[in-house]
């Protein structure tokens, strides 16, 4: 019997993990959801015909809810000589309170509210996607001594030519090398591999792989601080806290962007006062050009979605080395993957039998090879078994 070359099944987006702190646990959350209902019932009381004092308090209320904390910011802005769209977002919808629109300054409060929650659940979910690269890492390690004598520490206490003992089933304390024994490493979370692979004396294991059946002995050549798990964790960190070049540019603009719109409505505020126009709509005029030259949409429309795909893609499996680096991905046209076990579950199964000669039927030659690899923990041996178990060919009993 050959066997052809296993497959893995079209891979599935997996299982994601709930986040640690969860979407509530976030106070801009909480805060952005108290300004979205308070606006709600101000509108809806508002539509009623309820009492305008009523709905007034539910817009105020909600001014208060969302916009206390960008006001804070803008006003330790300010102190430090500066000026930027917190603030320049608070005075135009106090503006539009003060013209008596009050319903469009909630508005604007609402919508800067909910992109400020939304960058900040999309930086937790960067924040856990480097949680879960860390939880790879074991939190002991089995340091050998001079006099042979074994002792269980903790892996950043491993210094370089350290000797670890690796038993079967245990994740690897440190990046090393093989001294003695032979066993099979799960690596598919370093390098995506998606089969276990062979290491004997002389080979290097890395931290955070899985060690399959057999004992090793392997001496600690990189200290905690540079194996290549924690330099895939700094890199998604770093990844979190770089800048597109979309968002640098704002950023550069922003500053003097926020102090022409000052200019700009006092000037529309002073100049046609002087020249005798009436103080109401002139007032008018100014708040509105304030209202709509606001640039927070377009501020906080950059970092949201940057960090938001960074975060799902490590969750995925995926590493972004920078967020300009996510942000060119719209200009790619071609992509080439290293391996196959890049796009695949990982998970073999048997996709073809061809007998040699009439002997044996392929069902039958499945059942004699179920029978061998049953034994067997490799995952060729399992997917054997699994495809002799589907098609009731054979009954392994799982051992107790």
């Amino acid at each position: 019997m050959t066997r052809e070359a296993t497959r893995t099944p079209s891979a599935a987006p997996p299982p994601a993990k709930p986040l640690t702190h969860r979407l509530w646990a976030l106070p801009e959350v909480r805060w952005a959801a108290a300004a979205l209902v308070l606006f709600a019932l101000g509108g809806a009381a508002q539509l009623a015909g309820a009492p305008a004092p009523l709905w007034w308090a539910l817009y105020l209320a909600c001014y208060l809810a969302g916009g206390w904390e960008p006001a804070l910011s803008g006003l330790r802005a300010l102190r430090e000589r500066t000026l930027d769209v917190d603030l320049l977002m608070i005075v135009a919808a106090l503006g539009a309170a003060g013209i008596g629109q009050v319903f469009d300054g909630a508005l604007l409060i609402v919508i800067f509210a909910t992109s400020g929650a939304l960058e900040a659940f999309a930086t937790a979910r960067t924040a856990e996607s480097v949680r879960a690269l860390l939880d790879l890492s074991p939190d002991r390690a089995t340091r050998v001594g001079q006099d042979g004598n074994e002792e269980t520490v903790d892996p950043a206490r491993l210094r370089v030519g350290d000797l670890i003992r690796v038993r079967p089933g245990e994740r690897i304390g440190a990046d090393a090398v093989v001294v003695d024994g032979t066993s099979e490493v799960d690596q598919a979370s370093i390098t995506g591999e998606p089969l276990p692979v062979d290491r004997r004396p002389g080979d290097e294991v890395f931290a955070g792989t899985v060690n399959g059946t057999g004992a090793l002995l392997a001496r600690v050549h990189r200290p905690a601080g540079e194996t290549v798990l924690a330099r895939i964790v700094a890199q998604v960190e770093q990844a979190s806290a770089t800048k597109a070049r979309t968002q640098l540019f704002i950023e550069k603009v922003e500053q003097r962007y926020s102090m022409g719109v000052v200019v700009a409505t006092l000037a529309l505020f002073t100049v046609p006062l002087m020249l005798g126009a009436a103080l109401q709509p002139t007032l008018l005029r100014a708040m509105t050009f304030m209202i709509v030259a606001s640039p927070c949409a377009v501020v906080l429309a950059t970092m949201p979605p940057l960090l938001s795909a960074i975060a799902l893609a490590g969750r995925h499996g995926v590493l972004v080395r920078s967020a300009v680096v996510m942000e060119r991905l719209a200009d790619i046209d071609a992509v080439a993957f290293d391996k196959t076990g890049t796009l695949t579950e990982g998970t073999p199964v048997v996709t073809a039998i061809h007998p040699i000669g009439p002997t044996h039927d392929e069902g039958a030659l499945l059942r004699l090879a179920a029978a061998a690899e049953a034994p067997s923990e490799h995952p060729l041996a399992a997917a054997v078994t699994a495809e002799a178990r589907r098609l009731s060919l054979i009954q392994i009993s799982e051992p107790t």
